[in-house]
């Protein structure tokens, strides 16, 4: 009876030894696993402040383009008003023209619209 109570105990114990070194080999290995993925995270650091510079270097050209951009704009939108306001006097032209038909264009001149 001693005996198989020592092969019970025993291999109780040699199954508690196994589950430790189990639980011993997965701690070993989520050590690794950390250390990976702190180096991971360090390597991403220093890629993410090495962009944060960059992006600090480029910062002045990308205020110039911003810059740019809103004067085209103001250009554009000058553009439009002198494009409108040519049509108006080529409008105006044409009504005095007609008015004026008798005239030939040679013989047109600026002080004949002066008024007095």
């Amino acid at each position: 009876m001693f005996s198989k109570m020592a092969m019970y105990l025993t291999s109780k114990l040699t199954t508690m030894s196994e589950e430790y070194k189990f639980l011993e080999n997965m701690n070993k290995l989520h050590i690794l696993k950390y250390l990976e993925m702190k180096d991971i995270s360090v390597n991403l650091n220093r890629y993410l402040k090495n962009q944060n510079q960059k992006y600090a270097a480029l910062q002045p050209y990308l205020d110039q383009i911003t810059l740019i951009k809103d004067q085209v704009a103001a250009l554009e939108q000058a553009a439009y008003k002198l494009d409108a306001y040519e049509k108006k006097l080529e409008t105006k032209y044409k009504k005095l023209e007609r008015t004026y038909k008798f005239f030939s264009p040679k013989t047109l001149t600026p002080q004949m619209f002066l008024k007095s």
